[in-house]
């Protein structure tokens, strides 16, 4: 019931996002005309849309993204058309006879002009049209919805969590059709403006598909808006605890921790987390490789970046490397030059690589956090977003970085989980070229020098483990009084932390996968013991850069600070990634590190080492 209660919450909000801005013009274009034939067909129609486009895509593949997007085209084009004859009653005149007809009728139920006018099946192909060009302006609590029926598959429940949200949506929308129908009305009584203010909604509308159409209801607006409901939606969505419901996957393996020893699964309410695997022992490459699998389907990519979809049976004749990784994982980052390495020494030889992005955190859901993060990165093989886990699911995979390995026949013959063993890895491409016909295959390894973020970490002094800052997998947290779960608090920072023990300072908001500074002046503070420490942030819910000021013992980093802080310890804040702070140079031994917020807003999630 919680649930419902919150889709349907969720919904109502959707009227300030920043994107359904545009579209309310179209919404407006109904006011003060008759409910029952003219608003209620309308919210009918708009909300039929939308839940049929978020059905399909709960349980449809990369062709409903594509099928969506024409959609949206054919919407705009038909909005365009309502508005045009808004604006222009004489433009029907202009055309073909069929045309003039059917503008005529469009403009009559646009404008109607009374309320036995009002024609409920001009309404309900306008509502259609506006639930196509609604349905991206969903927030994170349907992002969850879609999420969860990716992963466990479409149910009754799912059902009626998006019939929750969608209901939510029409009763603000249909709250401002009434208050917009007054106020329309008074002016009419007051002005005689009637012919104006249809003129001026036909304006609007235009106005709003050309917003839509140049990408500005998602980019500036969403710069702009001072209303954007996505941190009102996350505070609902932690508020269930179910902000890592993106990543939840069966787990039936052990996983590994920090220095690579073996440990148990961390429980996740019904189901386990996939972790990062960063085992770095030495494992002997079998020969002959045997058949571990075959290489399941690739459809369930919601998007592709650098090249156009690909799918196993076109696959069959190329020797295939797969690699799930994500953008804020050290661990995945740590192995990317060597994969980029392969893809380039191979590729004219038959190897194909495949970056399979599976988000571990909300923000790497967005597919423009991942194109940013692909170019920076300079990978150019490629990459299948997999947000909804479909992938993922077709290896069974339940690990950041994970290989795999797939010869020319299509049959998994190798996997790899972690870093370390690249020369194992590399060997096994060698072999399974020459087994596809290859001539001329290197048999020499590659040398691969990484540096900065990137650079392989220094196990032998990693003595602090990957900390997550949201209570749902936080350990040693050290504050007085403990976390205070989903509402703000003010913390005090531990005066004398052991190895390991970590504390907030000033007022911050813990929810279950992030902790978000609520003020100016905040502070984390970290005992560790590690060459390297990184910190996955993101700057404030209005992607304004945040500062921040790192000490180490008190004092600046100096030759101690990493690629993303100067020598004096000063940084910003300025997208949601994976920050290096601080690397040692001179001998490793436990410090404590604390990182001060000049501006409030900041999200922090996890600490990882090196």
């Amino acid at each position: 019931m919680t649930l419902l209660i919150l889709a349907y919450l969720g919904g109502i909000l959707t009227i300030v996002s920043p994107c359904i801005l545009p579209v309310l013009p179209f919404v407006f274009s109904r006011a003060g005309q008759s409910f029952s034939r003219s608003v209620l067909p309308m919210l009918a129609g708009m909300v039929l849309m939308f839940a049929l486009v978020a059905t399909l895509a709960a349980v449809g593949g990369s062709w409903v993204v594509q099928a969506n997007q024409y959609g949206r085209w054919l919407a705009l084009a038909l909005v365009a058309l309502f508005g045009a004859t808004l604006l222009f009653p004489k433009l029907a005149e202009r055309l073909t006879h069929p045309l003039v007809s059917l503008g005529d009728r469009l403009s009559q139920s646009a404008q109607g002009g009374t309320t036995a006018g009002a024609r409920p099946g001009a309404s309900f192909l306008l509502g259609i049209a506006t639930g196509l060009l609604w349905a991206p302006c969903a927030g994170p609590i349907l992002g969850l919805v879609l999420t969860g029926a990716a992963l466990q598959g479409a149910s009754v429940g799912t059902t009626l969590l998006l019939a929750a949200y969608a209901a939510g949506a029409a009763t603000s929308l249909g709250l401002a059709l009434v208050v917009g129908g007054r106020v329309f009305a008074a002016m009419k009584r007051s002005l005689g403006a009637g012919e104006w203010i249809r003129r001026g909604l036909g304006g609007l509308m235009l106005a709003g598909v050309a917003a839509i159409a140049l990408g500005l209801d998602t980019g500036v607006l969403a710069q702009l808006s001072t209303a954007s409901t996505g941190g009102i939606e996350q505070r609902l969505v932690d508020q269930l605890g179910a902000g890592r419901a993106a990543t939840t996957a069966s787990a039936n393996a052990p996983t590994a921790n920090a220095t690579g020893t073996s440990a148990a699964p961390r429980a996740a309410g019904p189901s386990m987390m996939p972790v990062r695997d960063t085992t770095m022992a030495a494992a002997d490459v079998p020969a002959p490789l045997p058949v571990e699998g075959q290489l399941p389907s690739l459809d369930g990519a919601v998007q592709w970046l650098n090249s156009p979809p690909l799918t196993a049976q076109a696959l069959r004749g190329k020797v295939v490397l797969v690699d799930f990784w994500t953008y804020s994982c050290i661990n995945c980052l740590r192995t990317l030059p060597y994969v980029k390495a392969w893809a380039q020494k191979y590729h004219d030889q038959g190897l194909v690589v495949i970056g399979v992005h599976a988000p571990e955190f909300a923000f790497e859901r967005d597919i423009g956090n991942v194109k940013k993060a692909v170019h920076d990165l300079g990978v150019d093989y490629p990459v299948a977003i997999d947000n909804n886990f479909a992938i993922w699911r077709g290896f069974h995979n339940q690990y950041w970085p994970a290989h795999y390995f797939i010869d020319a026949q299509g049959r998994v013959r190798y996997h790899h989980f972690g870093e370390g063993n690249y020369a194992e890895s590399e060997r096994v491409i060698q072999q399974l070229l020459r087994e596809a016909g290859a001539s001329q295959v290197a048999s020499g390894i590659a040398n691969v020098q990484a540096s900065g973020i990137q650079q392989a970490a220094d196990m032998r002094d990693v003595r602090s483990p990957e900390t997550y800052v949201g209570y749902e997998r936080a350990e040693n947290f050290a504050s007085p009084g403990g976390a205070v779960h989903d509402q703000a608090s003010d913390y005090r920072a531990p005066s004398t932390p052991s190895l390991n023990q970590w504390g907030l300072a000033g007022d911050w908001r813990v929810g279950p996968e992030r902790a978000t500074s609520m003020q100016a002046g905040t502070r984390i503070v970290y005992r560790f013991h590690a060459r390297d420490l990184h910190l996955v942030l993101g700057p404030n819910a209005n992607g304004q850069p945040v500062r921040f000021r790192v000490t180490v013992d008190g004092r600046a980093p100096g030759d101690a600070h990493g690629t993303d802080v100067g020598a004096d310890g000063a940084g910003i804040v300025a997208s949601q990634r994976l920050y290096q702070l601080v690397r040692q140079s001179g001998d490793v031994r436990d410090r404590t590190f604390s990182i001060e917020f000049l501006d409030p807003g900041v999200s922090a999630y996890a600490f990882t080492f090196g």
